[in-house]
């Protein structure tokens, strides 16, 4: 005796060896012996042999229609595959025939639902017409696949891909049959999305498929301000004294939210007047304007080389930049001096400020350096005043116990690019242009904390203790600086947080009450946030850093370079700041010399090949 029976949602046959009544013993027709339950078995049969039942069954099968069934059975009454099958065939069904109905009515689920063993029910009209509709989609979807994966296997970029290159490069929905088919292909050619992508043509410029992904995920509505631009309505007050001094600006060439000047005024028996202005934009913005939203959205200005990408709108820059030959509003803390450069007073002022030039460091440097401080020849037209700027920052450093600073052996690097071609040159930290600049800007920074802290007004502060740095509403030590608190003010253009601090500075200095306190939603969200990008633009600015060095080193034909190891297998590659891994590097101290082999450059991975090739004298 044989069995036609379900296991695991199949159906099989096999000879019954034993029969415990609960369960049977069969032989499948491979010869593999197995218990089976008997409840699982739909029917029993002795003709046709074991061997030739199935086929039989498959050739009925085959020949039976799963519409016309279903429309034989459209009523809700559940229904027995046999009556079926007797129904179809006008008589009692043969094993075969039986066989066969059951069959039919297992693969097809759309048509007809399982009720029991061997008990079925006609499924709705409605759930039918929309189980097939779905069927069809999906039909229909596998070929649309299948020609997209032919098109990218040809590197092809289908059509219906170019609307959608973003969201398949950065944030891809894996459900669709675009991805799907990227997938597959990329299985196959044994390339990454990126890669296959590249050889259809999807991206023709590699830094903007760089530059683009992080506008996809930081600025999705663009980085454009829109509407913005026809409703900026800058306030400022119309009453500021206009203070009577001079003040200059050194920046980079490339600077055009210039954030800070300086002055110094000569004063009785050897003493002087240091101004540090800062630029106030704070003054014409109001809290919870539009603008102000955006600001606090953007939350910094976004570097990278050759480009940036603006906390304020353009209009707003150039009212507020402290550009030459202007009256600008500006808050300023003025420093009266001794002759040997100790400050016996400060003041600050909410004022505008005459600024007589904006100087840069490419065309200063070749007057103000050690060279022409040492010889006593400044020939600039701000020499005298550079000198002094230059002794009390000297005497500030010292204050902060920092003269030997380990800073000042640090390098930065510039980019500059024109045409698609990029020159990076190096500039050592702690000139006297760095020093007179970062001095000045640590001090109001400390200054301007410690009023509000003595005022008892809240500020957004900036720590550093046992390594990491932090930001919190209470004023603690930067230690790295060497300075009891620190509150970044210096930059409110540039970064929302000295904004924030110049809105408390500027109600401080007028005895209104302050925008902020501890316990503002916006106070400690603005912090939180301004974190978090400020993270994440500084490490896009890094990447594109690494991606410009890359170029370089493209663009020279570079294939040897010298490198310094830093540790294990890591070098940095000289004149560059672009660090690269050497696998094959042997076990060299630190600081040692050598040279690499560079090859395999790859902009959209921004990776390199570096490869040991020897160790260089010191």
């Amino acid at each position: 005796m044989n069995v036609f029976y379900e296991e695991a949602g199949n159906l099989k046959v096999g000879t019954i060896l034993a029969d415990n009544t609960t369960s049977l013993q069969i032989e499948a027709v491979h010869g593999k012996r197995s218990k089976i339950k008997a409840a699982s078995v739909l029917l029993r049969f002795e003709k046709p042999p074991l061997p030739e039942f199935m086929n039989h069954v498959q050739k009925v099968a085959e020949e039976l229609d799963a519409d016309f069934l279903w429309e034989c059975c459209t009523n809700d009454d559940e229904f027995a595959s046999n009556t079926l099958a007797a129904d179809y065939f006008g008589h009692s069904p043969s094993p075969v025939e039986a066989a066969a109905t059951l069959m039919l009515l297992h693969s097809a689920p759309m048509y007809f639902y399982k009720k029991g063993r061997g008990r079925y029910k006609a499924a709705p009209p409605d759930a039918l017409k929309a189980a097939l509709a779905s069927q069809e989609k999906k039909r229909l979807q596998a070929e649309q696949q299948a020609s997209y994966v032919e098109q990218l296997k040809n590197f092809e970029l289908p059509e219906a891909y170019k609307p959608q290159l973003s969201s398949l490069l950065y944030k891809p929905n894996k459900n669709s049959i675009e991805w799907k088919a990227l997938e597959a292909t990329c299985a196959e050619k044994k390339l990454t999305v990126t890669k296959l992508l590249e050889k259809c043509g999807a991206i023709p410029s590699s830094h903007d498929y760089h530059f683009n992904q992080f506008l996809w995920e930081h600025f999705p509505e663009g980085i454009d301000f829109g509407p913005l631009n026809s409703t900026i309505d800058l306030n400022d007050p119309p009453d500021l004294p206009i203070s009577s001094v001079e003040a200059f600006s050194i920046d980079d060439a490339s600077t055009t939210e210039i954030d800070d000047a300086f002055s110094v005024t000569p004063l009785t028996l050897g003493s002087y007047r240091i101004g540090i202005h800062i630029a106030a934009p704070a003054l014409g913005i109001e809290p919870g304007s539009p603008l102000d939203i955006t600001a606090a959205r953007r939350l910094s200005t976004v570097y990278l080389p050759g480009n940036k990408i603006t906390m304020l709108p353009n209009e707003v820059i150039n009212h507020y930049t402290l550009g030459e030959k202007r009256l600008c509003p500006a808050l300023s803390l003025y420093l009266t001096v001794s002759d040997d450069f100790t400050i016996t007073d400060s003041e600050s002022r909410i004022e505008k400020v005459n600024v007589v030039a904006n100087l840069r460091h490419d065309s200063l440097e070749q007057y103000f350096n050690e060279s022409t401080l040492t010889q006593g020849d400044l020939d600039h037209s701000f020499g005298k005043e550079l000198r002094i700027l230059w002794k009390f920052a000297c005497n500030m450093e010292a204050l902060r116990g920092k003269t030997n600073d380990a800073n000042n052996e640090k390098v930065d690097y510039s980019f500059d690019i024109k045409d698609d071609r990029v020159t990076i040159s190096e500039r050592h930290r702690g000139s006297p242009i760095d020093k007179v600049v970062s001095e000045l800007m640590i001090y109001v920074n400390t200054e301007w904390g410690k009023k509000l802290a003595d005022a008892n007004i809240a500020g957004i502060y900036r720590s550093k203790g046992n390594g990491k740095v932090k930001m919190s509403t209470s004023p603690a030590p930067h230690q790295g600086l060497g300075v009891s608190q620190y509150a970044w003010s210096s930059s409110p253009m540039r970064r929302y947080i000295d904004f924030i601090n110049q809105r408390q500075l500027i109600a401080m200095l007028r005895n209104d009450p302050p925008p902020y306190t501890k316990e503002s939603d916006d106070l400690l969200v603005g912090m939180r946030d301004f974190e978090i990008a400020y993270s994440y633009y500084g490490e896009f600015q890094r990447s594109m850093e690494r991606y410009w060095c890359l170029r370089w080193l493209l663009q020279e034909d570079i294939q040897t370079i010298n490198a310094t190891v830093i540790k294990e297998n890591l070098v940095k590659l000289d004149n560059l700041p672009l660090v690269a891994r050497v696998p094959s590097l042997p076990s060299l101290e630190p600081n040692t010399y050598v040279t690499v082999e560079i090859s395999e450059i790859d902009l959209l991975e921004r990776s390199l090949n570096a490869k040991f090739l020897k160790k260089e004298m010191s």
